[in-house]
């Protein structure tokens, strides 16, 4: 086994990143191998799939485009809760108090694995559980808070109301949910590759999967000069790669979070404290590199929209109104996708070749959903019956229950096909450009992708993104290039970061 330093696909670090090494595992992998199934992304999703695949008696191979937790486990806030961002009453309006029943349990049975997985392997990640508190502000919150309250007694999970909030913001009415849980995200997977590796797994870390062929029931993914051949395919990738029915079903958000020393410890909460605003707040507390810090995340919005570098600013005044903050240590961003009716999207991808899976649409629950997924998925594979697989099947569509979020979030994609490419700001000069800055500018008529890093030079590339044609937006506090419809995002020389764009941003 070897390992490499973790990185993420971001350019603020994580406060995971720096206790986080990346195990590989490669002597054992043959090109000349048909696997009972290729685990495309090494994140929670994937590992925890490949992990229950290869105890079984299955022969795997997970192919990683960068190192373990790149994407957006790298860089979540890691809540694991008893409750989700769809709320249960919302579950229950669209597909019945059964499915809201079903929907609590999968997202329990996420929490569940990964605390079995803690206590089985011995895991050393930080994990404690605490408290959780939602508290309202004003009286449309009073609303949102009772419909919370209801649906979780409806489900069966705890929850009482209370006087008190372990932080100083003013609220009007509260709630507690024992229970709650966090981690240390990369220690945790780290430690699943580590087990995983054990049982027979291979890891393929740096293999960027940009094509897959299917014929006679085999599937065969090109890397490269490398072909990994496999019985099954799961894109554990948060977003399956080119166009799919899921670019109209989900939409990309950015998370913003930051991570704060007080100047006095005491003031740290002992739990996990959520906000009914819209977008909402998160806060609680985690000890890295031997110093308290203080987490407070929120500000969400769609990928490639609003102002990155404003969002953080307003975390940092927003936690500065109420606490005695001595210095800010990190802040950092990640990305999600909220699918239309609420629920995850599990199950084979449709209109391809059967054999090939794919899970996405965890909102802001990727801990609880991302787990619950890769154990369906090792399920489906082994055709073994999941209670949870009708529920978040990707056969479904309800057109009903989803549909103003669906038009919505289609049309938001539809008005930036067109007005990027007519709203261009035309700059006379690449030099006007400051240095560590991106824009999409206009010169002699050709619209550019055009990056000017510290030292001068400009990277210059086309802003049309290669999954679906949109343009692309700078985002200035991760120095990347986002797309505004499907989230799709490459670095400052059009590398891609994350999918699903498989191709790079054209060098100009």
């Amino acid at each position: 086994m070897q390992s490499q330093k973790s990185i993420r696909d971001g350019y603020q670090a994580s406060p995971w990143e720096p206790e986080a090494e990346s195990p590989s595992a490669k002597s054992n992998f043959s090109q000349a191998v048909i696997y009972d199934c290729l685990i495309v992304g090494a994140g929670i999703t994937g590992l925890t799939a490949a992990l229950k695949l290869q105890l079984a008696g299955k022969s795997t191979v997970i192919a990683e485009a960068y190192n373990l937790g790149y994407g957006t486990t790298g860089g979540t806030s890691a809540h694991i809760n008893t409750f989700a961002d769809t709320t249960y009453m919302e579950v229950k309006q669209a597909f019945g108090e059964q499915g809201a029943q079903l929907f609590a349990d999968a997202v329990n049975g996420g929490y569940n694995i990964i605390r079995d997985n803690i206590a089985k392997y011995g895991i050393d990640c930080d994990y404690e559980e605490k408290p959780g508190y939602l508290y309202a502000e004003d009286e449309q919150q009073m609303k949102a808070l009772d419909q919370v309250v209801e649906g979780a007694r409806m489900v069966g999970v705890s929850v009482n109301y209370t006087e008190n909030v372990p932080i100083p913001v003013p609220h009007q009415k509260a709630a507690t949910l024992p229970g709650q849980a966090q981690f240390h995200p990369l220690k945790y997977l780290n430690a699943l590759a580590a087990e995983y590796i054990k049982a027979g797994g291979i890891i393929l870390n740096n293999t960027f999967i940009n094509e897959v062929e299917s014929s006679d029931d085999v599937h065969a993914a090109k890397a490269g000069d490398i072909s990994i051949q496999a019985s099954n395919v799961v894109y554990a990738t948060h977003m399956p790669p080119g166009i799919n029915v899921f670019n109209m079903r989900c939409a990309p958000y950015r998370s913003y979070v930051v991570a704060v020393k007080l100047q006095n410890d005491a003031d740290c909460p002992d739990a996990l404290i959520y906000d009914l605003q819209e977008p909402y707040h998160y806060f609680r507390t985690h000890v890295i590199n031997g110093e308290k810090l203080l987490l407070i995340g929120g500000n969400d919005h769609k990928t490639g929209h609003d102002d990155p570098e404003a969002a953080f600013n307003d975390l940092e005044k927003y936690i500065k109104r109420y606490f005695d903050v001595q210095e800010v240590k990190y802040r950092w961003s990640s990305q999600y996708y909220v699918p239309a009716d609420g629920l995850p999207y599990i199950g084979q991808i449709p209109m391809q070749a059967d054999g090939i899976w794919c899970a996405t649409g965890y909102n802001g629950n990727g801990m609880m959903l991302a787990t619950i997924s890769g154990d369906i998925l090792a399920d489906l594979i082994v055709d073994k019956q999941n209670e949870f697989a009708e529920l978040m099947s990707t056969k479904r569509l309800k057109p009903i229950d989803g549909f103003t979020e669906f038009v919505k979030e289609n049309a938001d994609v539809a008005y930036h096909f067109v007005a990027d490419r007519f709203g261009i700001e035309k700059l006379n000069a690449l030099n006007e450009l400051q240095a560590g800055t991106g824009k999409v500018i206009e010169i002699d008529g050709e619209k550019v992708a055009a990056y000017k890093d510290e030292q001068g030079a400009v990277h210059a590339l086309s802003p049309v993104c290669t999954h679906m044609k949109c343009f692309v937006n700078w985002n200035a506090a991760e120095k990347s290039w986002d797309c505004p419809c499907h989230g799709a995002r490459y670095d400052i020389d059009g590398k891609v970061i994350t999918g699903p764009a498989r191709q790079p941003l054209q060098p100009l």
